[in-house]
């Protein structure tokens, strides 16, 4: 009786875990894009993992957890911060600065597929002819997303931000399969991991705001923009980092990263509603590409 109680607390753990990481994620892109509207992309950034750590202080505070945690351990959770915050996190904020939040959205769902790259480069997965299809229908919805739109390519700002963009996406994927190395280790605190991966990232992304971004006026930071860092700190960083490293610690990385397109069916819900983002045709064909492809390489047959 007691051992099905603790299944079903696991299964339970584990559903609001993925609902967490699937909803709360595909609230960030429209967070994210209300944020540089008036601030400068890294300090939003910045802000936002430097509050997410200010958040987890008391907690460790109050539980008695918080320590210096050894040299070894600092680089892990710093080498983690550099892939997943500073580097995927960051360079996603500042390409939004020139992209929508649906388009952003809709090539990160693309993160999957980078990451079953990888999986198949250090020998997680192996590749097959379903995985060819899916990688086939991956990247031909990327086709369609600039089917009309090759001409912004030439403006540099927009260039910049969809390159920005990808080695984001890259940096995710290299983070997410070096994450689930690390996650077989005993008697690792995952508040205080976070606490110090949030910490670094917060401080380091500052130091990028001072330097990058040029002259900016804090009072010209709106309540709306403020407003969205907050809530990026509350819920797309403490909470949903949790629960996605959670979900690493139970899944293969390619099924956690399945996620990304639940995430971008909300974010362009949400972008289309709120931002009033024009949603084309093709638009929609390349979603349903996307997320088709990233379906067909993480299904597997029970």
């Amino acid at each position: 009786m007691s051992l099905n109680f603790s299944f079903s607390v696991l299964n339970f753990k584990l559903i609001i875990a993925v609902l967490i990481v699937g909803i709360v994620w595909g609230t960030t892109f429209l967070g994210i894009k209300i944020g540089v509207e008036t601030i400068p992309p890294w300090f939003v950034a910045g802000m936002r993992q430097f509050l997410a750590a200010c958040i987890l202080f008391p907690v460790l505070l109050f539980k008695g957890n918080l320590k210096w945690i050894g040299w070894k351990e600092f680089r892990i959770q710093a080498m983690l911060s550099a892939l997943m915050l500073v580097g995927a996190n960051g360079l996603t904020t500042v390409a939004e600065e020139h992209l929508t939040s649906s388009l952003t959205s809709l090539i990160s769902a693309l993160s999957p597929v980078f990451i079953f790259i990888g999986s198949i480069m250090i020998r997680i997965e192996k590749f097959s002819f379903k995985s060819f299809v899916g990688l086939l229908l991956g990247f031909s919805g990327v086709i369609f997303i600039f089917w009309d739109g090759l001409a912004e390519l030439a403006n540099p700002d927009y260039l910049g931000g969809i390159i920005v963009l990808f080695l984001g996406l890259i940096s995710w994927a290299i983070g997410t399969l070096y994450a689930k190395t690390q996650n077989h280790r005993k008697n690792s605190n995952l508040i205080l991991n976070l606490f110090y991966q949030f910490a670094f990232a917060g401080i380091v992304q500052l130091v990028f705001a001072f330097v990058f971004s040029g002259d900016f006026e804090v009072k010209n930071w709106s309540f709306r923009s403020i407003s969205a860092v907050i809530y990026l700190a509350v819920f797309g960083s403490v909470t949903a980092f949790f629960a996605f490293h959670y979900l690493l610690k139970r899944l293969l990385p390619t099924q956690v990263s399945m996620l990304s397109y639940v995430n971008t069916i909300i974010s362009i819900f949400l972008s289309w509603l709120i931002l009033d983002e024009a949603i084309s045709e093709k638009f929609i064909i390349a979603t349903v590409l996307i997320i088709s492809g990233v379906f067909i390489i993480n299904y597997k047959k029970r």
